[in-house]
């Protein structure tokens, strides 16, 4: 592995205390998640069709705060940056606390949004990792990070179990209050970072005129890792916001709604901490190939029973499926681009990616009240046919470690 020894202990000290972070204050995105849309459909009158908006309203707040987000750690540096976005996630915990003490559904959406906003700066934690890791170690800096949603994966709806009715008779204003603490933590973790200047291959690679970020876009390789990125996240998110409804719907407690929440988020990123490895030993067009296939065969046990053991196991390959494409999607990513140049790209990266899933998670709620669940999973097959169509034209040539 390239890199000295003591750079090699930084990155891994960077990346470690970047997942601790992505422990506490990425545990806002499961309660945002698992609550959003029931909180949603309590709020609203006879048309439920909008119940996943403030789940929207979360994915919306990352997809505009991508840029904005890169914008600040640039400016303000890493610290400083993502101590901004810590405070935007307790603002919005506040706001869809009070929102919920006076029944205000949009209010509700706006203090999602804002909680999706903070979410914005958790997802440069993973870049920040990466660009402070030697080469050979990036794929395993991205991975290490995502692997702290694994704690969240728990900390989140374990919290919406002990507090949803903490407020009674105002459900689900409670984690909103403990997400305001989360925020808090957050900061005093990122306090302590200290990220390390990027390491790159060359000082040239370092150095150079960055090139126009349309050239960088335009790369087939990018628009083959940007496809599969927004492929899987769009259709994780897609049935992910709307199974909790469908499980409420079918019959299944609200209990096993969160738990399946939680299994879902723990599949999301369990593998994360060997993906990496699996990165450099497969090769990241293989990695996308498996992703996809598990969502596929996550789509077919949605479409074969609607009782809690068909939705969990949905739920989990959905999120394993996720790990597995959208790692493979991002270290796909990160080759088309020069340290210099990540400004030009991440955002405008994220803003793609996380737009389009707003659009999904959107859409659930709209699909699932007209379709029903089925229609929902049968979603998947187009969009993962698209997502492997593009990753065969992008990567023709042969990359490295692919």
């Amino acid at each position: 592995m390239s890199g000295s020894p003591a750079t090699l202990r930084s990155a891994k000290l960077t990346a470690l205390t970047f997942a601790a972070t992505q422990a506490i204050v990425g545990s806002a995105a499961p309660i945002a998640i698992s609550t959003g849309g029931l909180a949603g459909y309590m709020l609203l009158g006879a048309d439920k069709s909008l119940a996943t908006a403030p789940v929207t309203g979360f994915n919306i707040g990352v997809a505009v705060g991508a840029l904005p987000a890169a914008w600040l750690v640039a400016r303000l540096g890493r610290q400083g940056g993502f101590m901004s976005g810590t405070g935007i996630t307790a603002l919005g915990g506040l706001v869809a606390f009070a929102a919920l003490m006076v029944d205000a559904f949009w209010g509700f959406a706006l203090g999602l949004l804002l909680i999706g906003m903070g979410g914005a700066f958790v997802q440069q934690y993973r870049f920040a990792a990466a660009d402070a890791a030697p080469p050979a170690f990036k794929p395993k800096a991205i991975s290490w990070v995502l692997f702290g949603g694994v704690f969240s994966a728990v900390i989140g709806p374990q919290i919406v179990i002990a507090t949803r009715d903490l407020f009674a008779p105002h459900a689900f204003a409670g984690p909103f209050a403990a997400v305001f603490v989360l925020a808090l933590i957050g900061a005093l973790v990122i306090a302590t970072v200290n990220v390390p200047v990027p390491v790159s291959a060359s000082t040239l690679a370092d150095t150079a005129t960055p090139r126009p970020r349309a050239e960088i876009i335009r790369q087939p390789k990018f628009i083959a890792g940007l496809a599969c990125g927004v492929g899987a996240y769009t259709m994780m998110t897609y049935l992910m916001t709307g199974a909790p409804l469908a499980m409420v719907g079918a019959g299944c407690a609200e209990y096993d709604a969160f738990l399946g929440i939680s299994w879902h988020v723990m599949a999301m990123f369990a593998p994360s901490f060997f993906t990496g490895d699996l990165v450099v030993k497969f090769g990241k067009r293989t990695l996308i190939l498996a992703g996809f296939g598990l969502l596929v065969i996550a789509a077919i046990i949605g479409l074969s029973g609607q009782t809690t053991p068909f939705f969990w196991a949905n739920l989990i390959l959905l999120g394993l499926g996720w790990n597995f494409a959208f790692i493979g999607a991002t270290s796909l990513v990160a080759e088309t681009y020069r340290p210099s140049e990540k400004g030009l790209v991440q955002g405008f990266h994220d803003a793609i990616l996380f737009g389009s899933v707003a659009v999904a998670s959107l859409m659930s709620g709209v699909v699932y009240t007209l379709s029903g669940w089925n229609a929902l999973n049968l979603t998947v097959f187009p969009v993962a046919a698209l997502s492997l169509a593009a990753l065969v034209w992008g990567t023709r040539a042969r990359i490295s470690t692919a």
